[in-house]
């Protein structure tokens, strides 16, 4: 079976939209999180998010595109650009074999609301003829083929905040396997508008620290009141190794093992006793044939919600037992707020930063840990010497995804 291997990575995010401004600000511990300045926000309950500000789309493509294009399918170009110049790879020599699994968790919803709009305001003759492409959630999966001219198996996982976790995990299957040889994955999202944020405060999911925004994501805090919305993307350039090494590439790290389940207990809570995320951590090791001793950081899901946190910490001492003490445990959505679909592929370009440049990041709101105090979660910066980290993904529907990811030994 194929070793597969990450040669390129990109992301558009609330707090960098390079790579060296992620790691600086991921090190400093930069949080993204302010009020809500791309539309009116005055009469919603939650009034603040964490956005991506001066994001320019004609970076990445001509403006002609860029206005066809709703926001998800902007940002999720620009990041697999940016990982496809990374990469230094020749995609056209690769065409036929590189496919791209791009997902989202709710695709495009701002033009789907401002098109709405259109609708009951001025007439169904107004609406635009490129609605419909706009909106669907694998427009950015075909977006970036036809732009990179990508031949291979192409298509978008759907599976709310897990969603991105499993591109990864499925474009490693596809290489391992022989359905590609290089695959570009990842997600995008950019649902930042009122009615998903009004829909997400009636379930009383979101944070309302309004007139606090900086302090509003408290992942594994005592205080914590819900997850603070984000946007942004995130994309990663997976090769066969023998491709990688070929081609002269510079390898940043590994795939070695992922697994996927569902906890079948609940549409949004977690199972309480972590039974499915327990297994998927479990079963990820198992796939990557090494043993918790060798796993030193766990890259959480943990979005700040008072059930999730905890029910993630359960599935972490399940699987740990004593190293939990050793372990660094952390959360980049102290600093992001939660990208929904574009979450995990976000996070797992953060955890390879942190694991390739000896730096776990600090949680700079965690006042109080709402657990055992033997878990080792810094609230500083500290340096660490990282060798493999498990990287989970929670979503709506019971989606548990966790994959392993560690430096390349070849």
């Amino acid at each position: 079976m194929r070793r597969v291997v990450i040669t390129g990575m990109g992301t558009i995010n609330p707090i960098a939209k390079n790579l060296e401004e992620f790691e600086t600000n991921l090190k400093e511990m930069k949080i993204g999180i302010d009020a809500i300045t791309s539309f009116d926000a005055s009469d919603l309950p939650v009034r603040i998010a964490a956005e991506v500000r001066d994001f320019k789309p004609e970076d990445y493509m001509d403006r002609k595109l860029a206005k066809r294009l709703d926001k998800y399918s902007q940002f999720a170009l620009a990041a697999a650009k940016q990982a496809a110049e990374m990469s230094g790879i020749d995609l056209e020599k690769y065409s036929e074999r590189t496919g791209v699994l791009m997902s989202s968790g709710m695709g495009g919803f701002i033009t789907l609301a401002e098109q709405n709009d259109v609708l009951r305001e001025r007439g169904p003759e107004r609406v635009s003829p490129f609605l419909i492409p706009m909106i669907l959630i694998n427009m950015a999966s075909g977006v970036i083929a036809i732009e990179m001219g990508l031949k291979g198996p192409n298509f978008a996982p759907v599976s709310a905040c897990a969603t991105s976790v499993h591109s990864i995990a499925l474009g490693a299957m596809l290489i391992r396997h022989g359905y590609a040889d290089v695959v570009i994955a990842g997600g995008s999202e950019a649902t930042i508008a009122p009615l998903p944020i009004a829909g997400f405060a009636s379930m009383r999911a979101l944070s309302t620290r309004n007139e606090d925004p900086s302090r509003a994501s408290r992942p594994f805090d005592k205080s914590r009141d819900g997850f603070v919305m984000g946007e942004g993307a995130g994309a990663l350039i997976l090769e066969a190794e023998e491709v990688a090494k070929t081609r002269g590439a510079r390898i940043i790290a590994e795939i070695k093992g992922f697994a996927m389940n569902d906890d079948a207990y609940h549409f949004s809570a977690p199972n309480p006793e972590a039974k499915g995320s327990t297994a998927a951590m479990k079963m990820a090791l198992e796939d990557a044939n090494i043993s918790a001793d060798q796993i030193d950081f766990v890259s959480c899901h943990a979005t700040s919600t008072p059930a999730g946190d905890e029910v993630e910490l359960k599935a972490i001492e399940n699987v740990f037992g004593d190293r939990v003490s050793d372990l660094y445990v952390n959360s980049t959505k102290a600093l992001t707020g939660h990208l929904l679909g574009a979450a995990g592929v976000m996070e797992t370009i953060g955890a390879i930063i942190q694991m390739n440049s000896g730096f776990i990041h600090g949680m700079p709101n965690l006042e109080e840990l709402d657990g055992p105090e033997y878990f080792n979660i810094p609230r500083e910066t500290v340096s660490a010497n990282i060798r493999n980290f498990i990287k989970n993904s929670f979503g709506f529907g019971g989606h548990n995804a966790s994959i392993v990811v560690g430096r390349y030994d070849g």
